[in-house]
């Protein structure tokens, strides 16, 4: 359940969004994002994520460290049990260069403009450097105005669990949490008047949410404080397969600290900037 650049087959996926108040950072949104990538291609791949923010640097990329069960965890958290029978950033400007780093399996291409992305490739090792399609970063800047771009390239040809992606951001609208959703995995434009095949977790959580609401999470005693600090004690999550139309998962903040996951809508994107402001 993602876009990627080439032929490749996603399983196992889940998806976090989280908002909260950072005591260095202020209001925030957090993203996961965790599957198993299967690379169809002849040579390397990448998935594509965009993310609902002007201002995102290598910085916002979280390390999970010893915790790489963090989103299972809270799978684990909401998952139904059944009874048997008995500090300072320096953000990229609009105007930055894509940054390239490493994290985890993936060399990461991030950019406030997907137009930029392209020429930036050369700075990809060789044997994670995808082939890509101009049209469909071109769809990406027409498609997401004001949306940041994270490009995760890998070269693994068999399935691999990697650890979840976790990002930091100040988001562009504070009360609509978004999760990428869209999806395709041919390295062309997402049709975005199709059906697509779903069977994943979406989590979302919300450090302003009332006693009693959601299922706690038992993170691992070792987690780093630092990781700590991004995360909600508690999440709501619904498991989601079957067929739906393309595009991203959406909720409002107020029907999420009304426990109202039902309110948690598919939205294609619009290319309208309104959207997100």
């Amino acid at each position: 359940m993602c876009v990627s650049l080439d032929q490749a087959e996603f399983s196992g996926t889940t998806l976090y969004a989280g908002r909260l108040r950072h005591a260095s950072y202020g209001l925030v949104h957090v993203l996961g994002y965790q599957n198993t990538a299967v690379n169809l291609a002849d040579g390397p791949n990448a998935m594509l994520l965009p993310l609902p923010t002007a201002r995102m640097s290598r910085d916002n990329f979280l390390s999970v460290g010893r915790s790489p069960d963090v989103l299972e965890r809270m799978v684990a958290a909401v998952r139904p049990r059944f009874r048997g029978p008995s500090g300072d950033i320096a953000w990229m400007s609009a105007e930055a260069e894509v940054e390239v780093f490493e994290h985890d399996i993936y060399t990461v291409l991030l950019a406030t403009d997907p137009n930029a992305v392209p020429a930036a490739l050369a700075r990809v090792p060789e044997h994670r450097r995808p082939r890509l399609d101009p049209a469909l970063f071109a769809f990406y800047a027409e498609r997401y105005p004001g949306h940041a771009i994270a490009v995760c390239c890998f070269d693994n040809a068999e399935a691999t669990r990697a650890k979840p992606l976790l990002m930091w951001y100040p988001p562009t609208d504070p009360d609509r949490l978004t999760l990428p959703a869209l999806d395709c995995h041919t390295g062309g434009v997402p049709d975005l008047n199709s059906l697509v095949s779903v069977d994943h977790w979406v989590i979302v959580g919300t450090d302003e949410a009332s006693e009693g609401w959601g299922k706690p999470v038992h993170y691992a005693p070792d987690m780093r404080h630092a990781l700590r600090a991004f995360l909600p004690d508690t999440v709501m999550g619904v498991h989601v397969n079957g067929s739906l139309p393309n595009g991203d998962f959406v909720i409002e903040h107020g029907d999420l600290l009304a426990g109202d996951l039902d309110r948690m809508h598919r939205v294609p994107p619009s290319g309208d900037s309104s959207r997100w402001s």
